[in-house]
């Protein structure tokens, strides 16, 4: 019995210190040019690559933020993104709990009809929407970026997998006590969908954030760029 629980332990230790070496050689790249940004100009391009700076140095830093509006950009990305996050949690949530929970006619029509949609890429929708956001007058405003963010396919289909695992009697019973639909949603249902929150509030953020193409697209105003086009 001992020596199974040593090996046991053995082999644990062996693959959390096997993840580990495979972390650190994941992050390296990222810790070298963070590494980089702390060097002094052409000290990054000797050979054989310096891991450290030899003198550190916040000049590039200072220069970045001097003569750029980097600063502006970043807090336009964070504007973007925060906002993305919560139009797409706020429409996203409340259709995959629809599809899941509530009874209508066509639902699982509409649903199939919506994961039919997944397959057609996202880059050909954009000529189109442009063209829709310019007859509106949308184009290089805020609204305009964010409207690709306020409903997903996946985000949808990723919240209506995940409600279907609420027991629908916990839902029932809410009913018999007298709750709203809306009071139902928001004090029973929405607790216990927290994980898959955190999961789509992450992706979505991170997707807003990253989002190069439609920015371009549709922002004319350098003043409102994001980090990725600035």
């Amino acid at each position: 019995m001992i020596g199974k629980s040593m090996r046991q332990l053995w082999r644990g230790s062996g693959v959390n210190i096997g993840l580990s070496f495979l972390s650190v050689f994941a992050l390296f790249p990222l810790l070298w040019m963070l590494s980089v940004s702390f060097m002094v100009p052409g000290e990054a391009s000797n050979f054989p690559p310096p891991l450290l700076p030899e003198h550190p140095t916040l000049e590039n830093y200072i220069k970045l933020f001097e003569y750029s509006s980097m600063g502006r950009n970043f807090l336009n990305s964070l504007f973007v993104a925060s906002v993305a996050t919560l139009l797409s949690l706020t429409f996203n949530v409340s259709a995959g709990y629809a599809f899941a929970k509530l009874e209508f006619k066509g639902r699982q029509l509409l649903f199939r009809g919506l994961l039919s949609a997944l397959v057609i890429p996202a880059q050909v929708s954009m000529i189109p929407l442009f063209l829709m956001l310019k007859g509106m007058g949308l184009v290089n405003s805020w609204i305009g970026v964010l409207i690709p963010f306020v409903a997903s396919i996946f985000g949808i289909f990723l919240v209506r997998q995940y409600a279907l695992s609420i027991p629908t009697e916990l839902i029932e019973s809410a009913r018999i006590e007298g709750a709203s639909e809306l009071r139902i949603f928001r004090s029973v249902v929405v607790p216990l969908l927290t994980p898959i929150l955190i999961t789509l509030g992450l992706f979505t953020f991170m997707a807003a954030w990253n989002d190069f193409l439609w920015p371009l697209i549709v922002l004319t105003d350098s003043a409102k760029y994001t980090l990725p086009i600035a």
